[in-house]
């Protein structure tokens, strides 16, 4: 099959030609039909996460339909749409029983840990448990763009964040999960404030319905005065020690922070104002994806039309074109999602 791969990180990923993936016997492969480019993706092109093992395939945000199914699933058949969370969980560890696969204590990701979806075809271990079926109104390219961006802000909004009716929502950052969050976040009747140091990145957030807050100058006071006091929900969907402190500082009193964005390297120990913290009673939350029995909620406001991801898309391209376009990622030309587009 034909995929993406790089044999050194940080050089230029090459499509070439590899082996097929085999079916393990509680999984299946799917046939990708499109696939997202994610900011994760660059991470582990640059070696900032320490579980890939070179040479590698990466993606990990993918729609297509099941091509082979192992011979232990009783769920799935050859023909069903389908999706997967980029967590795949085991289904039998005591968070997985509790339902909270997203965190399973034997969790595998593909693009990360496995190959991934930057190919023609994908295996899905544990399909019974990490498989998700297609409403019949949600194309391929749109189910991509859901990935790990849109259903890691869902979860973050609406499941960690609690959000409601009437507050007041800052997000730090507007790429595709801070565009999402908006986007979530004014569906649930929330007042949402927006943050980023790009221009094009805040009128898309204003188009979503957010008030525009240039990164860069007086953030947390801007924020605090536009919100009456604090946001009662804040985000950062970048990952960064700026935006992190930013978000925790522009809350409210008992307000309550989530970290989406990954926070690597020197920014994985970024300080905290715990000053704020226990004078504010303030929740400090971390965000890590949905799991899979999560997804059917989103699906179904989105096959409603209550939301919608496919607006956040800014360009598909082919298999052809990763390559360079995961190169670019750091330097942020495309606004919007981009999507790869196989079939």
């Amino acid at each position: 099959m034909r995929a993406v791969r790089f044999d050194v990180f940080g050089a230029l990923p090459q499509l070439v030609e590899v082996a097929a993936p085999v079916c393990p016997p509680r999984g299946v492969i799917v046939r990708v039909h499109a696939t997202g480019l994610c900011r994760s993706d660059w991470h582990a092109w640059m070696g900032h996460d320490d579980s890939i093992r070179l040479p590698h395939v990466p993606g990990h945000e993918f729609a297509g339909i099941v091509h082979e199914v192992g011979a232990e699933v009783t769920n799935w058949s050859v023909g069903d749409r389908v999706t997967a969370p980029f967590v795949y969980a085991c289904g039998r560890c005591a968070e997985c029983t509790g339902g909270n696969g997203q965190v399973c204590d034997n969790q595998e990701q593909p693009g990360f840990t496995l190959p991934g979806s930057f190919a023609e075809y994908v295996v899905v271990i544990e399909a019974d448990t990490n498989l998700i079926a297609l409403p019949d109104e949600l194309g391929f390219v749109e189910t991509a763009s859901l990935g790990c961006r849109f259903a890691t802000a869902y979860r973050a909004v609406m499941t960690q964040g609690r959000a409601t009716a009437s507050e007041w929502v800052s997000v730090h950052g507007c790429g595709g999960v801070g565009l999402s969050a908006i986007m979530i976040a004014v569906a649930a009747g929330a007042r949402v404030v927006a943050v980023d140091v790009s221009a094009d990145a805040l009128a898309r957030a204003e188009a979503l319905g957010a008030v525009a807050v240039p990164g860069g100058g007086e953030v947390v006071a801007t924020v605090r005065e536009l919100t009456d006091g604090g946001a009662h929900l804040s985000l950062d969907a970048l990952g960064s020690a700026v935006t992190s402190d930013n978000s925790v500082r522009s809350l409210r009193k008992r307000g309550r922070h989530v970290q989406v964005g990954l926070m690597l390297g020197d920014a994985s120990l970024a300080r905290v104002p715990m000053d704020l913290v226990i004078a504010n009673e303030l929740e400090l939350l971390g965000s890590h994806g949905m799991a899979a029995h999560e997804y059917p909620a989103m699906l179904a406001a989105i096959a409603r039309g209550e939301l919608a991801p496919l607006d956040l898309v800014g360009r598909t391209i082919g298999l052809d074109e990763a390559p360079e376009a995961l190169a670019e990622m750091a330097e942020a030309r495309h606004p919007g999602m981009t999507v790869i587009e196989l079939a």
